[in-house]
């Protein structure tokens, strides 16, 4: 369906799999019952790798394009904890313990917190991660390098 830019192969497995269980197992989320956004959601990543994860959470899909969201209720259909909305970021009225995100603009995850939920995980670049740490109503918890070696970050913050 071409929901992603990476071709497929190895580079799919690591882009996409393991860095998104990657961040899911580094989230600071203690407990069950834990509700996340996963804004933009696209192809479900990280969405899916975590629901996979971390059965006891509940994974919330965020999807505005209709051919990614009727993909997406496609690929949960088995995943008892997941759901999906077709929906745009600023007209969602859910709410969760977490927003995540992976390949949306930061800024505008940012804009919806605390509206959607007061923490926030996000996987990006070194470079965008630098313009966010200036924003003084998150406070960021030390950042995680990706080990793929690609300048990426798992970085993880509450709102203030």
């Amino acid at each position: 369906m071409n929901l992603t830019s990476v071709k497929p192969g190895r580079d799919t497995v690591i882009r996409h799999y393991c860095e998104s269980l990657f961040f899911a197992a580094h989230l600071p989320a203690g407990g069950a019952n834990i509700s996340v956004l996963d804004l933009g959601s696209g192809a479900g990543f990280p969405g899916i790798p975590m629901a996979v994860l971390k059965p006891e959470w509940h994974l919330t899909l965020v999807e505005a394009n209709r051919r990614k969201a009727v993909f997406l209720r496609e690929a949960t259909r088995q995943l008892r904890n997941a759901s999906v909305l077709e929906q745009r970021i600023e007209d969602s009225t859910s709410r969760g313990d977490w927003v995540v995100s992976r390949a949306v603009d930061p800024e505008e995850v940012l804009s919806n917190i605390p509206r959607l939920a007061i923490n926030v995980g996000l996987m990006l670049g070194e470079h965008d991660f630098r313009s966010l740490q200036s924003k003084s109503s998150i406070a960021w918890s030390e950042t995680l390098q990706l080990p793929w070696g690609d300048r990426r970050l798992s970085v993880y913050g509450a709102y203030m």
